[in-house]
């Protein structure tokens, strides 16, 4: 008819904001999607692409998500998760980790991304001219979501030489008076290193900058110690190592802070706290935040060091099979030091040769070898 004729024309024609366009699709999840296509083509893809357990989430876990509905918990909830979930990480923190933590300096999300961006929000003034400092190489989400923001990402290279960790005297010489926050990883995704964060936030003591930790891969990879670590912001998923369902995950925000975070959606409680606000910003499924306790709880049933230990060897073993065995060349020491559960290498000249562009080497391998697997570019190699 006419009228969706002009319908048609009209969002044909509909302005995108240039922050929006600017943005580039992930190749990370570009290669995801094509692996999925497969899978569901029967297909047996080995993936090691995104950041899940390859089996299915543990039958008490999702037996916990379906008592919640059972109970009715399907109705307008917290937020930042329900207070029991919340008192279940804050409980981990303190009895794991030695962390002073109360279910008030928690909010549960949907994933660290989702987490990080919320606190640049907060910090970052879009067209004052705000610098976010990111070292390098870092997860490909961290500079569109800065730039999204509103800020410049002042990117850090590392290198080979200095195990991929930024010095002292290249954090002061990023630092301006436009500084407002450091990103960095916990356990670094395209490299696979775990960093001492510490040596960062103390070397920033003193200046207007503030740090938030990417702590995606660190729950159940790496030991934490939030109350004394420094950061203003730590982000985690329980999704990885710790098996939560997907969609699991939490924001730690130092008490002085928290007066000034908000949640991305406002809504009823805006301006009535930290916990308050993330209270009520509209309807999702709870599922997933509803069986963080029974992981948790599961994980340490395991025996979380236990479980730590076995895929810190397995990394490490698999890290030195690839360089013995196919003349890859290592990022990190041999013994394993800097790995935690994950690990990465730098591919030999002759299939950097073979392969012009990471892309051509992961649609190869998925295609001819069934396996999926992230390929980064860096320093032109």
């Amino acid at each position: 008819s006419e009228r969706h004729r002009i319908t048609a024309c009209i969002f044909h024609s509909m302005q995108v904001s240039s922050h929006i366009s600017r943005m580039k699709e992930s190749a990370t999840l570009a290669v995801a999607a094509k692996a999925a296509a497969l899978k569901a083509a029967g297909k047996p893809v080995i993936g090691f692409g995104v950041g899940e357990p390859d089996f299915d989430t543990p039958v008490n876990i999702r037996e916990a998500a379906k008592q919640a509905i059972d109970k009715g918990m399907t109705r307008y909830a917290p937020t930042p998760g329900d207070k029991a979930s919340r008192e279940a990480v804050a409980t981990k923190l303190r009895d794991d980790n030695g962390i002073a933590c109360r279910a008030e300096d928690i909010t549960l999300t949907v994933g660290a991304k989702h987490a990080i961006y919320m606190a640049l929000r907060v910090i970052i003034e879009p067209g004052a001219g705000d610098e976010v400092i990111l070292p390098t190489p870092a997860w490909v989400s961290y500079k569109p979501l800065i730039e999204l923001a509103g800020a410049a990402c002042v990117e850090v290279p590392s290198s080979v030489a200095t195990n991929f960790k930024m010095t002292a005297a290249q954090l002061h010489s990023a630092i301006t008076p436009r500084t407002r926050l450091i990103v960095i990883d916990h356990i670094t995704s395209p490299t696979a290193l775990r960093f001492d964060v510490r040596k960062i936030i103390d070397a920033v003591k003193g200046t207007r900058a503030h740090v938030l930790v990417d702590g995606a891969h660190a729950p159940g990879a790496l030991t934490l110690s939030l109350d004394t670590l420094g950061a203003h912001f730590y982000a985690a998923n329980l999704h990885k190592w710790t098996m939560a369902p997907c969609g699991s995950a939490f924001v730690w925000v130092a008490p002085q802070f928290q007066k000034d975070i908000h949640p991305c959606v406002i809504s009823h409680e805006f301006a009535n706290g930290f916990t308050a606000e993330f209270d009520w910003q509209g309807t999702r499924d709870l599922s997933a935040w509803n069986s963080i306790d029974a992981a948790l709880e599961w994980f340490d049933e395991l025996g979380a060091e236990r479980v730590l230990r076995h895929n810190h060897q397995l990394a490490a073993w698999a890290h030195q099979l690839l360089c013995a065995e196919l003349s890859f060349e290592p990022l990190s020491p041999m013994d394993g030091s800097m790995l935690s559960c994950m690990a990465s290498v730098r591919l030999p000249a002759f299939l950097q040769h073979k392969f012009q562009t990471p892309e051509a080497m992961q649609k190869h391998l998925l295609d001819v070898e069934q396996i999926e697997v992230p390929i980064f570019p860096w320093n032109q190699q």
